[in-house]
């Protein structure tokens, strides 16, 4: 059984509803059993800057699948609840779930790089970890807390 760490975000729609129902779906899916949630934080967009505030959080959950097998149960949750892949990268979301750590393993696969590659300089991600497990290490990075120290 590997532990996993999901990212959520969303800045379209009724934002905490909609995470409400991707940890519910998450919980739901075969081989996955989610054993902690962060709260939710409002936070500014990175990257396109033109858009809505966003609301983020982090799932810890166990789960029997594979790093890739986990990341298609992510894409699927974001299909059922309405995320689109048009506009621009890193645009307005009606749902982004991103698969920030698995197992403290790094994977690096075509679609699938993990820990996720920006994870260590963003603060919208780490918090939420922190609140989790302060301890929490990103491999070849350091423990989430550290990570956050240094943004500071």
């Amino acid at each position: 059984m590997a532990r996993a760490y999901v990212g959520l975000g969303a800045n379209l729609g009724d934002r905490e509803e909609t995470l409400r129902l991707a940890v519910e779906l998450l919980a739901a899916a075969e081989g996955v059993t989610v054993v902690g949630v962060s709260s939710l934080r409002e936070t500014d967009p990175v990257g396109y800057l033109d858009q809505p505030r966003f609301l983020n959080g982090a799932v810890a959950v166990e789960t029997e699948l594979e790093a890739g097998a986990l990341l298609e149960a992510l894409l699927r949750i974001e299909r059922e609840l309405g995320r689109t892949r048009e506009g621009p990268r890193f645009g307005p979301r009606t749902v982004d779930l991103d698969l920030l750590l698995f197992d403290a393993v790094a994977v690096d696969e075509p679609g699938l790089t993990v820990p996720h590659p920006r994870l260590h300089e963003r603060r919208f991600a780490l918090e939420p970890l922190a609140e989790l497990d302060p301890a929490l290490v990103v491999p070849g990075r350091g423990t989430v807390s550290e990570l956050l120290a240094q943004l500071d």
